[in-house]
């Protein structure tokens, strides 16, 4: 996995409310073994009037080329639904190295994290603070500090993160990858215990 320290970027809003695994990224495209090629689907059923990609909908924010960037702030209750890890696979993909909500579903929270996206979750007050920044605005997470800010305003809020996954990330470790790391550690602790 890549290291995840500091994001800066502009930011693409998608403000509805409790989106599910299955608008994320549907079913019908989970047919694969891999990770890769799943960005393509992202909200596919919002994004094109068909499976056909030629028809893109021209409403739908993903199809609107003044919003990029790599960091996707959602209304709250982002992720629910099935437990498809399929759905972090996909924002990932797409480009996306952070999700920011108000909350998570934790099973979508969890997948996140185990595949290097970073899932902050703010204060719905913060989230609309967000919301109502011009699509040029940056924000800034600094993971280490545990910190999300608007540039524009400077407007700042800490967020809460599980320490061993901010290792991970900070790191750029999986969990055999954090094991490895500590090889000294663990042949120490096996020699005293001999």
């Amino acid at each position: 996995m890549n290291k995840v320290t500091t994001i800066q970027s502009r930011f693409v809003p998608v403000t509805m409310e409790n989106i599910d695994t299955d608008q994320i990224i549907p079913a019908r495209f989970l047919k694969a073994t891999t990770r890769d090629g799943f960005g393509k689907n992202l909200f596919r059923d919002w994004r094109y009037a068909n499976d056909d990609e030629q028809q893109p909908k021209a409403d739908f924010i993903l199809n609107k080329p003044e919003f990029s960037g790599e960091i996707l702030v959602a209304g709250k209750n982002f992720g629910c639904g099935s437990s498809r890890e399929h759905a972090a696979w996909a924002i990932k993909d797409y480009g996306f190295a952070a999700v920011v909500s108000s909350f998570f579903a934790d099973i979508f929270k969890n997948n996140a994290l185990n595949n290097g996206l970073l899932p902050v979750t703010v204060s719905e007050s913060f989230l609309q603070q967000i919301f109502a920044q011009p699509n040029t605005t940056t924000i800034t997470i600094d993971l280490a500090a545990q910190t999300i800010t608007i540039d524009a305003t400077g407007q700042q809020e800490s967020f809460e993160i599980n320490s061993y996954k901010k290792t991970c990330l900070l790191n750029g470790y999986d969990d055999i990858d954090y094991l490895i790391s500590m090889k000294q550690e663990i042949e120490i602790f096996e020699k005293e215990l001999a």
